[in-house]
């Protein structure tokens, strides 16, 4: 343990030295790369030195039980004691802060929302889901937009997608990703009976670090229409919104919320990064992913992964286990303990398989 604090230094050292010079400081993508992989080990470097001062704190008071001044000793003993029951905390921090972290988390995200199985009552569960989202977003401080939907002919959305700005939005939702299903009485229910119906949620980063998306504008079709439904109704009078399509993959990304086509445009294709991005980490990572199943589940769009349950006030995330039974808060926006209890799985999980050699 304390060869990979040791390292960790050493390779923060190394990019504080290179960072410095003139050269590096002259081209700016590598600069802004360096700086990206020095933020990255941040935590990690303030716990390796927290860990090797402990251990030497570890080695000098094992050397003082020596002494031949028995209250010095017998104080060195009781230093010792404390600093081993701080053993398991302070190694199990450092093991956290060196499993390797996904480059994306960092950055911002798009979250995708579509009404599944269940028709009109299908389509207002998905609209409760963009609700929850967008009034968690505010309790954090990330400002989200609503680019482009459909509305469901009853209400809520048969689509809807949201660009989200925030610091580590990414890596605080990527797990939402999945089938979302609602067990409930529908208003239009004359029986009173309780009917299933689901929505799927799928989060795209916006950035990775490793992975450099450029879209040649020749594999471009540009297409543009009259807005309308939700954000558009300023606009339905002209042919504002534009949808991209990337003809090598068939992607697809449209914007319609702005007042102008060049914002739209502009919107569009983050969208359509986004997605691209998310294609290229799925090749690059599969291989990776066939050798393990993360705790939280594999983030397969089509893995069930909680059930919202109203006539119980109850939610059970059932990759972990999680039951809480105040649903009504959780539509609030109150998902903070969910959210972290998925990452602290997924971040358990790597460790396990970091000590397997399996991964990362």
């Amino acid at each position: 343990m304390i060869d990979k604090a040791r390292r960790v230094l050493d390779e923060v050292r190394a990019l504080e030295e290179e960072m410095s010079l003139p050269e590096t400081v002259a081209d700016n993508a590598r600069f802004r790369d360096l700086g990206r992989r020095h933020a990255r080990l941040g935590s990690a470097a303030a716990l390796a030195r927290r860990y090797i001062a402990w251990q030497d704190d570890l080695s000098e008071w094992t050397e003082a039980t020596r002494s031949d001044d028995p209250d010095f000793a017998s104080e060195a003993r009781r230093e010792i004691a404390r600093l081993e029951a701080e053993r398991e905390t302070i190694e199990q921090d450092l093991r956290m802060a060196l499993v390797p972290r996904d480059p994306a988390d960092d950055g911002a995200c798009v979250l995708e929302i579509r009404a599944g199985t269940g028709g009109d009552e299908a389509a207002l569960f998905a609209g409760d889901l963009v609700r929850m989202y967008l009034r968690f977003f505010e309790t954090v401080g990330w400002k989200a937009s609503l680019v482009d939907a459909s509305e469901g002919t009853a209400g809520g959305f048969k689509e809807a997608i949201l660009q989200v700005d925030g610091t580590g939005s990414f890596g605080r939702l990527k797990f939402e990703n999945g089938v979302h299903r609602v067990q409930r009485v529908p208003a239009t229910e004359a029986q009173g009976r309780v009917h299933t119906s689901a929505a799927s949620v799928v989060v795209l980063p916006e950035q990775d670090d490793e992975i450099d998306i450029v879209i040649n504008p020749a594999d471009l079709r540009v297409d543009t229409y009259r807005a309308q439904g939700a954000g558009g109704q300023h606009v339905n009078k002209t042919e504002s919104a534009v949808r991209l399509t990337h003809l090598p993959t068939g992607m697809v990304a449209a914007c319609q919320s702005e007042r102008s086509q060049i914002q739209n445009k502009e919107t569009a294709m983050r969208m359509l990064k986004a997605k691209l991005l998310d294609k290229a980490r799925s090749e690059k990572r599969g291989a990776e992913e066939s050798l393990r199943r993360e705790a939280v589940g594999t983030g397969d769009r089509s893995d069930k992964i909680r059930t919202y349950n109203f006539p119980q006030n109850r939610l059970t995330d059932h990759r972990i286990g999680l039951t809480l039974y105040k649903l009504d808060s959780v539509m609030q926006g109150d998902i903070a303990e969910i959210l972290d209890a998925l990452r602290l799985a997924d971040s358990m999980e790597r460790l396990a398989a970091a000590s397997r050699g399996v991964g990362g």
